[in-house]
């Protein structure tokens, strides 16, 4: 469901404007989506996540295969781009949920 950027509220796909970028509200529902922060807490995860990921396939694929180094130059980039692109919308989407179904708000001290 975060994948395909639907909103936590009416279940219709309005999440998303862009590949990653939110929209402002649902077009639908109307739910305010500027009220959320999700931050950067999912990019720091995903690049320490699939920077080890990716690093263990490139040390595999070399001591495995033994390829040129331009083959590593060419394969490894759009795999990381994509695998970024893809992890990121998807968490996105999924803090957005989880703070929507949990009702969380920022804390305030009285």
């Amino acid at each position: 469901m975060a994948l395909k950027g639907i909103c936590p509220r009416c279940g219709r796909p309005t999440l998303f404007r862009g590949l990653l970028k939110f929209a402002d509200r649902c077009s639908h529902c109307g739910l305010d989506y500027e009220k959320f922060n999700v931050g950067d807490g999912p990019a720091a995860f995903l690049t320490l996540i699939l920077g080890t990921i990716v690093i263990g396939l490139v040390i595999w694929l070399q001591l495995a295969l033994s390829p040129p180094w331009w083959v590593h130059l060419i394969l490894w980039p759009p795999v990381t781009v994509a695998l970024v692109v893809a992890s990121l919308r998807l968490a996105k989407g999924a803090l957005i949920a989880a703070e929507y179904r949990n009702a969380a708000r920022e804390g305030r001290i009285q």
